[in-house]
């Protein structure tokens, strides 16, 4: 699956060459041109990796990384910015940036950049807190809460939730999630469907119109919080 990288941007020729440059590469790619539509768009997840221009109208790259930060989105950031100064630099790592780079930068660089901070991503373990919707996954509490307050929820159901995070984006099949969430217990498709849909009534806004947790006819499903 394409891995989605968030480019936040306000120069429309910074924005299209990178947009462009990085659609080659094999990247799904997506522009947005301030910090407040940039908050939005990484809280609702399907994010890879956010690409941030430091020099923002209104909320600059420093306080949307902040933002996000503190409301536990642990999607990487690499910092872009005019300005070279290595206080900003400090500044950017402290409030959570994974990288920076100092324009002018190579697209070679760039592309050598985004490839190192995913390779660390990939091998490293889930964030404590997952955030989509209203709803937010905290794997060292082993809890799931939606608008803050604590949803009940089995154990099953917790790992099933959790093998959908870990692969978001990605369709699972009833046999890979009988592999990752009940492993030696024998068990059959109908278990999976049943569990799924005790999860939607959980996670879901609509259970009867899933808009996170989606069933893919004849492949079984995907998560796209």
């Amino acid at each position: 699956m394409r891995r989605q990288i968030l480019v936040v941007e306000d120069d429309p020729g910074i924005a299209l060459g990178l947009e462009e440059d990085l659609s080659i590469e094999g990247y799904g790619v997506e522009v947005v041109r301030d910090g407040k539509t940039a908050v939005r768009r990484a809280r609702e997840g399907r994010i890879d990796l956010i690409l941030l221009d430091v020099m923002l109208p209104g909320k600059d790259g420093f306080a949307v990384c902040r933002e996000l930060r503190k409301s536990g989105v642990a999607t990487p950031i690499i910092l872009l910015t005019a300005r070279a100064a290595e206080a900003e630099k400090v500044l950017g790592l402290q409030l959570g940036a994974d990288d920076y780079l100092t324009k002018p930068f190579s697209p070679l660089e760039l592309r050598a950049r985004i490839q190192a901070v995913l390779r660390r991503m990939q091998g490293g373990q889930e964030p404590d807190i997952y955030r989509f919707g209203d709803a937010e996954v905290d794997f060292a509490r082993c809890e799931l809460r939606r608008s803050g307050k604590v949803v009940p929820i089995t154990p099953v159901e917790f790992k099933l939730l959790a093998a959908f995070v870990r692969s978001r984006g990605r369709v699972l099949s009833r046999g890979q999630l009988l592999d990752q969430v009940w492993a030696d217990v024998t068990c059959g498709d109908r278990v999976v469907d049943t569990h799924v849909a005790n999860l939607r009534k959980k996670i879901e806004p609509d259970s009867a119109a899933p808009r996170y947790l989606a069933s893919v006819r004849g492949m079984g499903y995907r998560f796209d919080g």
